[in-house]
């Protein structure tokens, strides 16, 4: 999705709802300003921009936002739909797709062909692997398999994508068979 199509991004909105608009938000804030990474500098969801920008040394709220925006239009670059994922998946078989969730939700639901990214496999694919070939990665939602392109994509394999709205979106939009499953999350 682009910046053209989401709400805007004002300062009195709560990080709650900034996350939801723009999932990289709390990556962006973190890498360029050290925002929301540990218990040190985080935030609550309640809170507004704003208010999480001034606690952290006054953070000029207006180059938080142009940053925020700034890097969804990157991740956005990053990311693959389900549809030009499955187009890509049959005109190029062997294409190599990594599953960087848990490998309870690899066993459990998988997409096919894909190969659960471990620490072996990582070393394998930078050893081994063609830097031009492209590579998809997936996780639940689409949130996590970013960081893991990136981090392919600093290490030189440049075709690298994610799937955006990862198998979740993609048992919607293509493959109805596939299980749809909510992760529940323990206090």
């Amino acid at each position: 999705m682009t910046t053209d199509t989401l709400p805007p991004l004002t300062g009195d909105m709560t990080m709650s709802q900034v996350l939801q608009a723009y999932p990289g938000a709390q990556r962006a804030l973190f890498a360029r300003y050290h925002i929301g990474g540990c218990r040190s500098c985080g935030f609550q969801p309640g809170e507004t921009l704003a208010q999480v920008c001034e606690r952290n040394d006054n953070v000029p709220l207006d180059e938080a936002i142009a940053h925020i925006r700034d890097s969804h239009q990157a991740d956005s670059s990053l990311q693959i739909s389900p549809r030009d994922f499955e187009a890509l998946r049959r005109a190029r078989p062997g294409l190599l797709v990594l599953d960087v969730r848990t490998r309870e939700e690899h066993e459990a639901v998988k997409l096919p062909e894909a190969r659960l990214l471990t620490q072996e496999v990582v070393q394998e694919i930078f050893t081994h692997g063609d830097k031009a070939a492209p590579i998809v990665l997936y996780d639940h939602t689409g949130s996590r398999s970013l960081d893991a392109a990136a981090y392919f994509i600093g290490h030189g394999f440049s075709e690298t994508k994610c799937l955006a709205g990862g198998i979740d979106a993609y048992s919607v939009e293509v493959d109805a068979s596939l299980p749809r499953y909510r992760i529940e999350i323990e206090d």
